[in-house]
């Protein structure tokens, strides 16, 4: 039987009655502790990579960016491609596995959500996570929010202020609540 976060990354539906819920929650008080470590002082380009390979349990290459704040529910499953920039205060709820291929940038306060809960009523309080994809060369602006189990394809563009419910093609951008095709490039 696998353990709750291996569980949890594969889409099963995780309680909060669950046995094993204190080990999730342990993975949280962990996160947020790194997370106020990086955030409550300046740390250089390689302090805060290091810092976030502790968050990730995930190396970072020395050509990845990403600025300070920066937040995160688990911190575990997220990889971090060749010179992908992240900016300011962007948040990863990481629990399904968030992906940022090479190349990526990231706007300030971008949001990448891998969790949703239940619709069933009985089960609201039970959590289902799926994985967010972002592909080569892909720029996602300001306040866009990217939700679970989506695919931001190659080179496309998520416009600024976007709530990304469903794959984004390859080559194309979208934007708007919710994002839809605005033209191909």
């Amino acid at each position: 039987m696998a353990d709750i976060l291996q569980r949890d990354l594969a889409g099963e539906l995780i309680s909060v009655d669950d046995p094993e819920y204190p080990v999730l929650q342990e993975a949280f008080d962990r996160a947020l502790r790194l997370t106020a470590e990086l955030n409550t002082s300046y740390h250089t380009a390689e302090e805060i990579r290091n810092i976030l390979e502790h968050i990730t349990g995930n190396q970072i290459d020395s050509t990845t960016t990403i600025c300070q704040p920066f937040y995160t529910d688990i911190g575990l499953n997220i990889k971090f491609g060749k010179n992908v920039f992240v900016n300011t205060a962007c948040t990863f709820l990481s629990r399904g596995g968030i992906t940022l291929e090479d190349n990526v940038l990231l706007a300030p306060n971008v949001r990448l959500v891998t969790t949703n809960h239940s619709l069933v009523p009985e089960e609201r309080k039970s959590t289902i996570s799926k994985p967010v994809r972002i592909c080569e060369n892909a720029w996602i602006g300001t306040a866009a929010i990217i939700l679970p189990d989506v695919t931001v394809g190659k080179n496309a563009i998520v416009a600024a202020g976007a709530i990304v419910t469903k794959d984004v093609p390859e080559n194309s951008i979208v934007a708007g609540n919710p994002a839809k095709l605005i033209k191909t490039i």
